[in-house]
């Protein structure tokens, strides 16, 4: 049986030479079954990507990461800094499953979901192909002398990447400080929201670095993702993969003879054509094996599917498989390690959920100032409080009251009683608590406030209450 290849090409990687210099990729256009689904997937992706921050469910953003405020919304749930423990939780629960994902599946989250692979290779890309051809008219232009065909030709293409950047630094934005802040600077004018504007085009020089020069290096170099294949897949993971078994065969691969019965010769199905490797979006030979820059995106798949076809060879000699199943033959199998990694993942969802039901649309804090103990008035005893009240709901707290519940006692707010609290916003201020030293049986009492907007209760909170019993 032959094996794959000695491992000298790990040395390299396809978009260095020998000199340590950045070798440009220019891959041929694809083309076949799975090209075509990828393109319907990418395209109903871009627009739930572009979609999400101007989408609301109950008037909250449905995606939203403002790491200023401290604020963010992930499928129209709200969470606060309080709700942080919350987020944390929701990312861990996202890392496992993408890690579960990529032990049964490999790599398969960058060819097909990744914003990055999708926007190169299905808009970027794309316009590349349009206006400069495919991968031999590319290389040609690329060495031509600069005339007018090639300034205008890279003068559009660059223009265009360019709006495109800007586009999609805009919604980055709407993510970033919400699509309201947005929209309301694009209808004030610039002038009046310089830093918003300074961060938008520091992010459209970013993207357009990445998209028109930077390119496919973010998967191999950049990415941590990627870094990771190296600890979660297997022999058993399933890959993009070469048959090196079908391929290879006693007499190795070689060059397509229609004179000659194939299958006498002992040659592998493998007809050396190389267009597995042109048509590489990361300019590897997939044939090498498995490889940390492969981001399993088909391409070679549908092109080898396409020159088995004609030279009336069985397809699949690239195809989905697991190492396990091109060597041995065998079926896949829900390993130990997949059924950990699936336990670890139903278990964190389960808390997940169970906090989520949990939590409240409100939250009151009431806390003794720090540094006071209590105040005699009378046969009264006084403590001071500060309060905090945070409101996650999309409603105005127009008529907030403290009623103090369980024991007999006043309570008054420092400056008005009526307090507001704004919708997604947040109130706090002081108030005094008396209590007749007489029904006090500890020089520590737990209280319980409840919290009212109008005549609907909101909150429920609790607090101590200090008194000079034990001095007595």
């Amino acid at each position: 049986m032959s094996k794959l290849p000695d491992e000298a090409f790990r040395d390299t990687i396809g978009t260095i030479d020998e000199e340590g210099n950045r070798k440009f990729i220019f891959p041929k256009k694809p083309s076949g079954k799975f090209y075509d689904y990828r393109k319907w997937v990418s395209y109903f992706l871009l627009i739930v990507l572009v979609a999400n921050p101007f989408v609301k469910i109950n008037g909250n953003q449905f995606m939203m990461f403002n790491i200023l405020e401290r604020r963010f919304n992930i499928f129209g749930f709200p969470f606060w800094p309080q709700d942080f423990y919350l987020f944390v939780l929701f990312m861990i629960v996202g890392v496992v499953f993408v890690i579960l994902f990529t032990v049964i599946f490999g790599r398969i989250f960058c060819g097909w979901i990744c914003p990055q692979t999708i926007f190169l290779e299905m808009v970027f890309r794309r316009i590349e192909y349009w206006i400069e051809g495919d991968r031999g008219a590319q290389i040609r232009l690329e060495k031509q002398e600069w005339n007018a065909e090639k300034i205008r030709k890279k003068g559009l293409k660059w223009t265009l990447f360019l709006i495109i950047s800007f586009f999609i630094a805009n919604v980055f934005l709407a993510y970033l400080i919400s699509s309201d802040k947005l929209l309301l600077m694009i209808e004030e004018g610039p002038a009046n929201h310089i830093s918003t504007l300074v961060s938008l085009l520091i992010f459209t020089g970013v993207f357009y670095f990445i998209f028109a020069w930077f390119r496919e290096q973010v998967c191999i170099i950049a990415c941590p993702y990627g870094r990771l294949q190296g600890v979660l897949l297997d022999d058993k993971s399933i890959n993009v993969a070469y048959d090196f078994v079908r391929g290879e065969k006693e007499a190795g691969r070689a060059k397509f003879n229609k004179q000659e019965d194939r299958a006498s010769t002992g040659k592998g199905d493998c007809i050396d054509c190389k267009q597995c490797v042109n048509v590489c979006p990361t300019g590897i030979d997939i044939r090498n094996g498995t490889q940390m820059e492969c981001v399993n995106c088909t391409a070679c798949i549908d092109e080898c599917d396409t020159i088995m076809e004609n030279v009336g060879l069985p397809k699949g000699l690239i195809r989905y498989a697991s190492e396990e199943e091109i060597e041995k033959n065998a079926k896949f199998k829900f390993t130990p390690r997949m059924k950990g990694y699936s336990a670890v993942l139903f278990i964190l969802t389960g808390i997940l959920i169970g906090l989520l039901f949990l939590r409240t649309d409100v939250e009151a804090t009431i806390l003794r100032l720090p540094g006071q103990l209590f105040q005699h008035k009378g046969d009264n005893i006084s403590n001071i409080y500060t309060f905090k009240i945070i409101n996650k709901t999309n409603n105005d707290f127009d008529d907030i009251h403290f009623k103090l519940v369980g024991i007999k006692g006043t309570l008054k707010v420092v400056g008005k009683q009526a307090l507001k609290v704004p919708k997604q916003g947040m109130s706090g201020g002081t108030l005094f608590i008396e209590i007749n030293n007489n029904v006090l049986d500890s020089d520590k009492t737990k209280l319980k406030i409840e919290v009212y907007n109008g005549k609907e209760k909101i909150e429920t909170s609790t607090t101590s209450f200090l008194s000079p019993r034990s001095f007595d």
